[in-house]
């Protein structure tokens, strides 16, 4: 088969690309090695985790705040196999949506290993060793990424795990200890917590969510130490993991080089994602991936050292962001198309989904004081949020970096409820070069969440908030 363009992966990346080229006219096929489409996020990762996320904030609430709503439950428990199942249905929702957008499309999909025999010939080859040769003029390379793995942490899949196994654990464990203080550990050391978990998380570094805003992870650490009993080790390198039996032993230094040791009965390592580009026969094509990260090099138009080969998502720079790959996806198929599209990198939003929820856009207080940037900072607490208070979610605030001489808004930052979704706002503002001043006058509903990132910018811009 002759093709315009050939996708490799069906992640958000993979398939969102595909549909777009599709939309723009271009005969358009994708390769996926599994046998289900929507690659890490859909599968074994974003979805999955954010539906377990639900069910277990939803027993929580029932166990500690129904009664303060005047609600009254006797005999509450946790059915681990009907959440796992519940969320297993969530995935199988979505990825057969895929499935369906693709025969919408009119777009081919093959099952298998793609790898390239030349940079306009591809070779898919399924799990029972058949082979299949594709032609096409273009290709994209979504393969996305897999859990880091280190030497000395071998992960055994039934007490040292990663966060494809954390996804269907058919018991609360009694104690839970995740390595690494990211997004990935916080969101599954959250889930099993809620469920009854002693859950402690180890990290190398002095913060948790390092790379966010200093301020958020310090709020995050408070929060979930109060309300999920969740214990902090930060500064700790972990030198080893053993599994015995029914239990895993971690041993670590401290910041004085002490040593210790932890012990639970499950052991989550997240302590990062690396490409995945294992199969592709890029020796073929002369395309040569980064010794740290195996990433593959790209320029400015996403396209690799080879002329007509694209990459995009988690095998090239950048955060490994589901919605990152989309964008990427979809400027690489519009121009193929001639058209041109742009990404404003500094306004792709992050986004951490614990209760409260973190999300962040633009540049930190770190990163502009490491620049010499002069700026405004204003600040909203929840607890001062009528919504808020209603809902009982008053943990947490708002922050707004605007430049000290223009008011253009260089960052917002957040942790509260539905900040998720509240990062919206800012990020549209941010695109329209927005200051903080236009923020303070839009009118936000009453009551509502957002009014604090009005209040926010309100204390930005001269300091006059109303509500505190």
């Amino acid at each position: 088969m002759q093709y315009d363009v050939v996708v490799i992966g069906s992640g958000p990346g993979g398939y969102v690309s595909a549909i777009r080229c599709a939309q723009l006219g271009l005969k358009t096929a994708v390769i996926e090695k599994y046998k289900t489409f929507g690659g890490t996020c859909l599968n074994v990762g974003c979805i999955p985790s954010k539906a377990l996320l639900d069910s277990s904030e939803h027993y929580h609430n029932a166990a500690h705040t129904f009664g303060t709503h005047g609600i009254g439950l006797k005999d509450l428990s946790v059915d681990m196999k009907q959440m796992i199942a519940r969320k297993d249905d969530v995935v199988q929702q979505n990825t057969a949506g895929i499935q369906y957008l693709f025969k919408k499309n009119k777009i081919d999909s093959y099952q298998g290993v793609g790898s390239f025999k030349d940079k306009n010939t591809i070779v898919v080859r399924n799990e029972a060793g058949q082979e299949e040769t594709i032609t096409t003029r273009h290709v994209i390379i979504a393969t996305g990424s897999k859990p880091t793995s280190l030497p000395f942490l071998p992960v055994d899949k039934q007490r040292i795990i990663t966060s494809t196994e954390a996804l269907n654990l058919q018991e609360v464990p009694k104690h839970l200890i995740i390595i690494g203080g990211g997004v990935i550990g916080l969101e599954l050391g959250s889930v099993y917590a809620r469920l009854g978990a002693k859950v402690s998380v180890v990290e190398y570094l002095k913060s948790i969510i390092p790379t966010m805003d200093g301020g958020l992870g310090k709020e995050l650490q408070r929060v979930l130490k109060k309300s999920l009993g969740m214990e902090f080790l930060l500064g700790h390198k972990v030198t080893g993991a053993q599994a015995n039996g029914e239990t895993v032993t971690v041993s670590m230094e401290n910041a004085k080089g002490e040593a210790i040791t932890l012990e639970g009965d499950y052991c989550i390592v997240a302590v990062g994602r690396t490409a995945y580009t294992d199969g592709l026969g890029l020796e073929n094509i002369g395309i040569k991936t980064e010794d740290r990260g195996n990433k593959i090099s790209v320029n400015e138009h996403l396209e690799t050292a080879v002329a007509g080969v694209y990459a995009i998502g988690d095998v090239i720079k950048g955060a490994m962001l589901a919605h990152k790959a989309e964008d990427e996806g979809i400027y690489v198929a519009e121009r193929i198309a001639g058209q041109k599209p742009h990404i404003n990198y500094n306004l792709i939003p992050g986004v951490v989904y614990t209760w409260p929820e973190v999300a962040s856009v633009g540049e930190t207080e770190e990163q502009l004081k490491e620049r010499g940037v002069k700026y405004k900072a204003g600040s909203f607490p929840f607890k001062a949020s009528g919504r808020a208070k209603a809902s009982m979610d008053t943990d947490g605030f708002v922050k707004v970096l605007a430049d000290a001489a223009t008011d253009e808004i260089l960052g917002v930052h957040m942790i509260g409820p539905r900040a998720a979704d509240m990062i919206a706002e800012a990020v549209v503002a941010m695109e329209f070069r927005a200051s903080a001043e236009d923020i303070a006058r839009i009118c936000h509903a009453h009551p509502t969440y957002t009014e604090a990132l009005k209040e926010a910018a309100l204390a930005a811009t001269d300091n006059r908030p109303i509500h505190i």
